[in-house]
């Protein structure tokens, strides 16, 4: 009796032991999770189902495919109706601004002899100035509320649109390359395989090369009238730090901002599976083609406006 109350005393720790020793246990989905894991697995049979001819690679040529349908439902309109909103902007309130400013001078100076202002010939053109500023301002700002084209939304319209289509691809095919998966199997271009990043970095350097192109070939269609209003701001900036003054340069900024994510994008890509890197290049080379078909359809608006103002002026 006495060994066998022995025994079970000694074994009794390790039952104990073995009770407390937490159970392995699986990650829970999100709501979040799960919609990806659909997505991705949605994605994969849509490869196999589709009728591409059986040399294509059904994987790759699915990525292209998707990017490129899913841009055109989802982020050409609008930039379609941000790009009508900067043309309402720039040749409906620009133009409409620009006829009332002798009535705004008029007016300032009018407020002033009631205010009774007093100062030399500089002092008082410099208060009118600053005054009129202030009223172009608030009249441009009710202008543009007027027509439908306040700035805000048509730089912001486009961004919110195009970032979660892009971010959330991103994750599914990330989730689809993820091991194992069919896509170690499949190879296209210079990639080995679609799980895999490009080794040889053909992908992310032509990337970063795209995206320095969409920068740079912005100006290639800039009509006559801004690159005079460029050109005033520009020889204003320069009086201005002659004075001593600091002046920022927003749009400056802005161009050098997006150079510097040329290169942070090839550095990114350089990192993730060959299915993203895919996406990425062929989603930027979308873009760009984009931009260059809304740019030259802007430039065919604005002559077909000035011979229509010419023809107007001639009558």
């Amino acid at each position: 009796m006495f060994s066998t109350r022995t025994a079970l005393s000694t074994l009794r720790p390790s039952l104990v032991a073995t009770a407390r020793r937490p159970r392995h246990q699986l990650p829970r989905r999100t709501f979040v999770s799960s919609t990806i894991h659909n997505l991705s697995e949605g994605f994969l049979d849509l490869a196999i189902a589709l009728p591409f001819p059986p040399e294509w690679p059904p994987y790759s040529c699915t990525i292209i495919l998707v990017t490129v349908v899913t841009r055109l439902a989802f982020t050409v309109p609008f930039s379609v109706w941000a790009k009508n909103r900067q043309w309402r902007a720039e040749h409906i309130v620009v133009p409409k601004l620009k006829s009332e400013m002798p009535a705004i001078h008029k007016q300032v100076q009018q407020q002033m002899k009631q205010a009774g202002f007093r100062g030399d010939k500089d002092a008082v053109i410099a208060e009118i100035n600053k005054r009129s500023r202030v009223v172009a301002a608030q009249r441009r700002k009710a202008l543009l509320a007027e027509h439908h084209c306040s700035p805000t939304p048509t730089i912001a319209m486009p961004i919110v649109t195009q970032l979660p289509l892009f971010v959330g691809t991103s994750m599914v095919l990330s989730h689809a390359s993820a091991a194992p998966t069919v896509l170690d199997s499949e190879a296209f271009f210079t990639l080995t395989s679609l799980s895999h990043a490009d080794s040889t970095l053909t992908l992310p350097i032509l990337l970063g090369m795209i995206t320095l192109a969409n920068v740079e070939s912005s100006r290639w269609f800039v009509s006559a009238e801004v690159l005079e209003r460029e050109q005033r701001v520009a020889r204003w900036t320069a009086e201005r730090r002659a004075r001593g003054e600091q002046v920022l340069e927003p749009r400056k900024i802005y161009q050098s901002a997006l150079r510097i994510m040329s290169v942070g994008r090839i550095l990114i890509a350089a990192m993730v599976p060959g299915s993203i890197q895919l996406y990425w290049v062929t989603s930027a080379t979308f873009g760009l083609f984009q931009s260059w078909i809304l740019d030259y359809w802007d430039m065919r608006r604005r002559k077909r406006s000035a011979i229509t103002g010419k023809e107007g002026s001639s009558v």
